[in-house]
């Protein structure tokens, strides 16, 4: 369904990241990868994956540190020359914030919140728009208390909405050159990011009781959703967020 497409992941810590589940559906449906680490220290965690999924190439990408996301996107135009989509998979908010009140967040914290989680993805989508070939996609990761006040998500509740008013405003821009943007709303997984929230293991007890099917999504079928997205089939959607939570986002 990919063979021929190129396109960036970025966001693997290890193989329980949504983006690793991303990347491995991606990848089994035929597309060719790049992969990017946090840092040295991530690198001999996700190394290993990218290169099992044929990643190349692997690149370094702190989106706080200048020039390193322009250094990626250089690095894959030299070496393919195109890009066909780019998935987006990060977000942090320094732990004082994101356990406290909105009221009380810091300015600080605020800003390196929207910083990593909202603002690189309008960066990616300014970096890649000159690769894309018509049929490109940008795909981000938001969560359903970016639309309804979830228990102790908190200061990501309001950088999740900027997040996917980010994507209908760049779908919009972008449409003209044939370039999709979506927001992918996964009910909550048991990954290295989720695990800073506070409380996170009762917010999983009450997914499970709520929920239709009374369980959680995995990283699999998040990665198949984002892999249709990116593929031909989704030609006719754009700026929609669209949610993988077991039906959940329907229920009172």
């Amino acid at each position: 369904m990919l063979k021929g497409k190129r396109g960036l992941v970025v966001g693997i810590a290890n193989d329980q990241s949504i983006a690793y589940g991303c990347a491995a559906k991606l990848r089994a449906f035929g597309a060719d990868l790049a992969i990017t680490y946090l840092n040295a220290k991530a690198e001999r965690f996700v190394r290993p994956l990218a290169e099992e999924l044929g990643a190349d190439p692997i690149l370094p990408l702190d989106v706080e540190q200048p020039g390193e996301m322009e250094a990626v996107f250089d690095r894959i135009g030299t070496a393919w020359g195109g890009l066909d989509f780019v998935i987006h998979s990060i977000a942090f908010a320094p732990r004082a914030d994101l356990h406290g009140r909105v009221v009380d967040a810091s300015l600080d914290g605020f800003q390196q919140a929207m910083r990593v989680s909202c603002y690189s993805f309008i960066e990616m989508a300014r970096f890649a728009e000159p690769l894309m070939r018509p049929g490109g996609s940008l795909v981000t990761m938001s969560y359903y208390g970016a639309d309804k006040v979830v228990g102790n998500y908190n200061l990501m509740g309001p950088v999740k909405a900027a997040l996917e008013a980010s994507v209908r405003y760049i779908a919009h821009e972008l449409a003209p050159r044939g370039i999709r943007a979506y927001a992918v709303s996964p009910g909550p997984l048991r990954t290295r990011a989720a695990s800073g929230i506070a409380h996170f293991d009762e917010l999983i007890e009450s997914v499970v009781q709520r929920a239709p099917a009374h369980r959680l999504v995995d990283i699999a079928e998040v990665g198949r959703v984002v892999a249709f997205l990116v593929g031909g089939a989704a030609s006719g959607m754009t700026g929609d967020t669209i949610f993988v939570d077991g039906g959940l986002h329907n229920v009172a």
